[in-house]
């Protein structure tokens, strides 16, 4: 069985190191920058994992300005071979309760200012142009985990869905969400791209569970509540709890599990899209 180690990067609700054992902290550079935080090293139930705050642990870093290539080069270069993530979003669906958990399936991108490849031809980048195919976006043998173990810890939760990537840091106008919301996109957040599409380019098994924590601004009802930090804090304490349960019970699935053939497809694929002479 090959070998496997599993890079956490929290989000907001789940940036608390306390979830591994035998903790260190290595401070780390790359070619692409500093990651967002320290790479907290450690294990939960005897398997390593390294723990990495998107947006810093205090909370400084807003989401266009998280270095994603730097995050996502660092964990792989200290021998992740899997990326779970977390990431707070707001429902554009009514069947998507706040308190609900979607394991993402796809995603839409509406940003605008972010670097989305290691392969744009600067001097810290690879040699060659990546052309990565983002039919699938997130690792499926991973995502299925994920829903095995949130049907083992009993969270709510959906199967499947997309997210719609905004730039932010603002929440979108109602104009806006109503537009997401009748593209059919099921959940709204500021982080899923680029770092998926960097992770599949470095031919990692990455995948991603949001964590509705309002109806962002799309619904014209009674209640006259439109997301805003507060609404998102209310839920968000209760929404960091499960997600910690998710992941105590889904990285012992993972362990048990031959990863050889999708590790190697994986990378294949990764290295498949590169034109260019270097493929290493």
């Amino acid at each position: 069985m090959a070998e496997i180690k599993i890079g956490i990067i929290g989000g907001t609700g789940l940036d608390n190191t306390d979830i591994l054992q035998e903790r260190q902290e290595h401070y780390v550079d790359t070619p692409f920058g500093k990651p967002s935080d320290v790479l907290v090293h450690g294990k939960i139930n005897g398997v390593d994992c390294i723990l990495l705050s998107r947006h810093g642990r205090q909370h400084t870093i807003m989401p266009s300005n998280v270095n994603y290539r730097a995050n996502i080069h660092a964990l792989v270069a200290s021998g992740c071979t899997h990326i779970l993530t977390s990431t707070a979003c707001g429902s554009l669906q009514q069947n998507i309760v706040p308190g609900q958990f979607v394991i993402l399936d796809q995603f839409i991108d509406r940003t605008t200012k972010r670097i989305q490849t290691f392969y744009d031809g600067e001097s810290s980048s690879p040699e060659g142009i990546c052309h990565v195919p983002m039919h699938s976006p997130f690792c499926e043998d991973t995502r299925q985990i994920l829903i095995k173990a949130a049907e083992k810890v009993g969270i709510e939760f959906h199967q499947s869905g997309t997210v719609l990537t905004i730039e932010g840091p603002r929440f979108s106008s109602r104009a806006e969400s109503l537009l997401f919301h009748k593209w059919g996109a099921d959940v709204i957040n500021m982080t899923t791209v680029p770092e998926v599409v960097l992770a599949k380019e470095k031919g990692v098994c990455y995948a991603s569970f949001a964590m509705a924590t309002d109806y962002d601004s799309w619904r014209d009802d009674e209640s006259g509540e439109h997301v805003n930090v507060d609404a998102v804090l209310k839920i968000m304490k209760d929404n960091g709890e499960k997600a910690k349960k998710l992941l105590l019970a889904a990285i012992p699935l993972i362990a048990e599990k031959d990863w050889s053939q999708v590790i190697q497809e994986t990378k294949a694929a990764a290295l498949g899209s590169i034109m260019g002479t270097q493929k290493k």
